[in-house]
This record gives C-alpha cells, sequence and structure tokens, in this order.
C-alpha cells in the first residue's frame, strides 16, 4: 500500500480564499489562516498556496501574509503567484515555504527554474502548467489565469520544463477547474508518460474516485480545490478533507 499525497489548493485574492470556475466566477470562502488551521486538523499531506493577483499585476509575494499564513500550518506549503528571482524564492523558503510554484515565470524565464533547482533541489520547484482548449491546435499551456496563450503543447512543455530542473508538474486542465466533471485523465496520460519527474492532477475532482482515476493514468499525487470547501449541492462554504479510512480504502490500496 503506498500513501499518495493528497492536496488542498488555495487561492488568494486581496488576502482572502477564493474558488474559480474555469479561472473566472470567484467566490469568498474564509480566510486563509482558518482554513489552514482546520487543514491541520484533517492530517493534510500538503497544501498549495497560490496568489492568482500576483503575476497578473506584476506583484511579488506578499512575503508578510505568506509567513503568517505559513506559520499556522502543520504541513510542508508550496506557494506560487507572482514569483520571478531568486531572491524571492529564498526569502520564501525563509519564511516557512518547502517549495515554489512558477507558471508564468517559467514560460518566460526557463533559466528561473534552472537556476532555483541547482541552488534549492529540484524537489523544491514545482510548475505549473494550466492546459486550455484551442480549436484549431488542440489543448496549449496558458499563462495569467487562462487568459494569455503560450503556444506551447502541454507535453513539449513538460518536457522542457523537466530538462530545465522541475521536480513536479501541477497539471490543470482550466476547462475543467471548479466544474466537479472529473480530472482530464486523457491529458495526464499524456503528460506522465512523458516525464519521469512527479505529475499532480488538479482540475475537476469532486469525488476520491476521480483521485483513482488520476492515480490509474499515471498523476503521482492529486490536488483539488471546490471539493475541499463546498459542500454540494448547493456549494456552501464547508472546509473537508476524505478520511484516512476513505484514502487507505480506495487510493493507497490502488498498485
Amino acid at each position: 500500500m503506498r500513501r499518495i499525497r493528497v492536496i488542498p489548493a488555495l487561492l488568494l485574492h486581496k488576502g482572502g480564499l477564493i474558488k474559480s470556475v474555469k479561472f473566472k466566477d470567484y467566490k469568498y470562502v474564509g480566510d486563509p489562516i482558518n482554513a489552514v488551521k482546520i487543514f491541520n486538523e484533517k492530517e493534510v499531506d500538503e497544501i498549495a498556496l497560490i496568489d492568482i493577483d500576483a503575476s497578473r499585476e506584476k506583484w511579488g509575494p506578499d512575503i508578510k501574509k505568506i509567513a503568517e499564513i505559513a506559520s499556522e500550518a502543520f504541513m510542508p506549503m508550496a506557494y506560487g503567484g507572482g514569483i520571478t528571482s531568486i531572491e524571492q524564492i529564498k526569502d520564501l523558503f525563509y519564511n516557512g515555504i518547502e517549495k515554489v510554484i512558477l507558471n508564468k515565470a517559467a514560460v518566460q524565464n526557463p533559466a528561473l527554474v534552472t537556476e532555483a533547482a541547482r541552488l534549492f533541489g529540484s524537489q523544491s520547484v514545482m510548475v505549473s502548467i494550466d492546459v486550455k482548449k484551442h480549436f484549431l491546435k488542440g489543448p496549449r499551456v496558458y499563462t495569467d489565469n487562462g487568459k494569455t496563450n503560450t503556444g506551447f503543447a502541454p507535453v513539449a512543455f513538460a518536457r522542457q520544463m523537466e530538462t530545465a530542473g522541475a521536480g513536479e508538474i501541477l497539471l490543470n486542465n482550466v476547462d475543467r477547474d471548479g466544474t466537479y466533471s472529473g480530472y482530464d485523465t486523457r491529458l495526464i496520460k499524456e503528460v506522465a508518460q512523458s516525464v519521469r519527474i512527479p505529475v499532480i492532477a488538479i482540475g475537476g475532482a469532486s469525488a476520491v474516485d476521480d483521485f483513482c482515476a488520476a492515480v490509474e493514468q499515471g498523476a503521482s499525487a492529486v490536488a483539488a480545490g471546490s471539493m475541499f470547501v463546498f459542500q454540494r449541492p448547493h456549494n456552501a462554504v464547508l472546509i473537508s478533507y476524505p478520511t484516512q479510512q476513505e484514502l487507505k480504502r480506495k487510493l493507497y490500496a490502488l498498485r
């Protein structure tokens, strides 16, 4: 039986937590510190914290806010948003972050991935790949919260990031974000088979069965947002996480 990481993805917007649908239609879900405290109690494996404003507005990471949140976390925390330099990465690690998530910066400056991996180890560097369908060219990698088409095909870009030194890929299908329609298992399989580093699936999960489907197609870990912050069918805000018994029975038992 292997333990597969199950990671809540928390989106920061103007200091609060929000959840989106297809990277739009933001809904406020609460205070990040309160959410982290609840996830502490639920024995969460890891948390990904992403500031969705920072890169778009060309802000650097809000180190004071991030440090405040990280100080409450009993589990490892990854952070993404507005990272453009090694100095910012050093500050994040000094203030309690264990991994950085690079998205737009990885597209614009792959050398940052390489230098961060050299200085801090590949295990500390995650590249987030946001994918949307293009009506002519098929799936493409996007930045700026799904607004800017980079022109890269997901598999080719994932390979480039592995070569650059990334230790993990966070793979998101924007069209499934917040929809509860399940992960894009075809995309997961294509990317996971093309690289040797772990692929973390995100975008569309509604149940542990979706985690299982992603892992069966090659994902090494799974992440989710809406599933962990909303109670269906009316999307009332409720921080939740599967029990260890359910994860052991369904997810960890996969071979």
